[in-house]
């Protein structure tokens, strides 16, 4: 009878890990060369943009708040405007995805106006596409490759605290080059840093 139990208990323990495993795994979000997830958002314009729009193209998809301090850090330098711009004309796609639960296409095109962005912000107002992605934090970058698989997830730099003036590397500009150049990424996943996402519950 001590032997059946001491049986059962290492088997609960066992399932237990299992499990314990499995959400970790699951909390990760999109795992590097997993299909990217579509969607289907309303840019600041009200129009309808889709990840499946851009098949065959390099998409970044760029988690934004305009009032998070390192996105505006960012912005302020330009990080991510010219980095849209530099790779435009090399079959690269950029969509900025605001997910914070009280965010209005006006307020993004307010945004966008005042910071000179040309390309899409992308109101997910719902948040289910940043569930989905398991974007945590503003800026939080994803890169897509040409087949629709996720190719980079992670931070846009090694500079959280923006005051690097040696060894700045920035690490959606070195994936898109690795891709551009047919190279493996070298680091295809780091850790992101700034605000965190304001969900809706």
């Amino acid at each position: 009878m001590r032997k059946a139990s001491l049986l059962f208990v290492m088997a609960a323990v066992a399932l237990a890990a299992t499990l314990h495993s499995w959400a970790d795994q699951s909390d990760q979000g999109v795992a590097i060369g997993a299909k990217a997830p579509n969607f289907t958002l309303q840019d600041q314009n009200g129009k309808a943009v889709s990840l499946g729009d851009f098949a065959g193209k390099i998409v970044v998809l760029e988690w934004t708040n305009p009032n998070c301090p390192f996105v505006q850090r960012h912005y302020h330098l330009k990080t991510m405007q010219t980095l849209a711009s530099d790779y435009q004309s090399q079959n690269v796609v950029w969509l900025a995805i605001n997910s914070t639960k009280d965010t209005t296409n006006d307020s993004d095109k307010q945004w966008a106006v005042e910071q000179n962005i040309a390309y899409p912000v992308l109101n997910d107002v719902d948040t289910a596409a940043g569930k989905e992605y398991h974007a945590t934090n503003t800026p939080e970058m994803f890169i897509v490759g040409t087949d629709g698989a996720l190719l980079y997830k992670g931070a846009i730099d090694n500079d959280p605290d923006g005051d690097l003036t040696t060894g700045k590397v920035n690490y959606v500009q070195t994936a898109l080059d690795e891709i551009l150049a047919g190279k493996p990424i070298a680091t295809p996943e780091t850790r992101p840093y700034g605000c965190g996402v304001h969900y809706r519950d």
